[in-house]
């Protein structure tokens, strides 16, 4: 579903918009000129991201030029955001991206996702409560729940429910080998 690479998108430069005029905002809070200027800017990338469907090369362009700004005015100050890590970036996307999807994808959709997601979050969770299981069997159900996860984020449920189903045969696997 093509619907959901926009929203994940969307949410991605929406992640980043926020943390980074939230910062210039703070930096700027005694001068006018410039918070005239990010008023400007946050306007019309949230214009841009409202717009049906959202103009995601506007926002980008508003968010490059929020990157340009603070990285030539504020770019020792101890508090300027770094780029969060791939792994958390990712989290916080997923957060935003929830948010957006359950405004625009329809309800039946939406069930069934949330009915696999539960499924997911249920499953993971007992096979890591299970004390028996090896490091390199704990390490496969994490891979294969990670893998059902992104399926989810794409829309692709039947991938996602397979994975589901993959994960809790190999949690059901006994391993002799060990990690160490």
């Amino acid at each position: 579903m093509a619907g959901l690479y926009e929203i994940w998108r969307r949410a991605e430069v929406s992640r980043r918009l926020d943390v980074l005029s939230g910062f210039i905002a703070m930096c700027a809070a005694g001068d006018d000129d410039a918070r005239r200027r990010l008023a400007q800017l946050s306007a019309g990338a949230e214009a841009a991201l409202s717009a049906s469907p959202p103009d995601l090369v506007i926002a980008s362009e508003c968010l490059d030029e929020l990157l340009f700004w603070a990285d030539t005015e504020w770019a020792d100050h101890p508090y300027r955001p770094v780029e969060a890590r791939p792994d958390e970036a990712d989290r916080q996307t997923r957060d935003y991206a929830k948010d957006l999807r359950h405004a625009v994808l329809p309800v039946p959709f939406r069930d069934e996702m949330g009915r696999i997601e539960l499924s997911l979050e249920v499953g993971f969770l007992a096979l890591c409560r299970q004390p028996e299981l090896d490091c390199r069997t704990r390490q496969d159900v994490f891979y294969v729940a990670g893998r059902a996860a992104m399926a989810l984020d794409l829309g692709h449920l039947e991938a996602a429910e397979r994975e589901i189903r993959r994960m809790e045969q190999v949690g059901g696997e006994p391993r002799e080998s060990r990690c160490g």
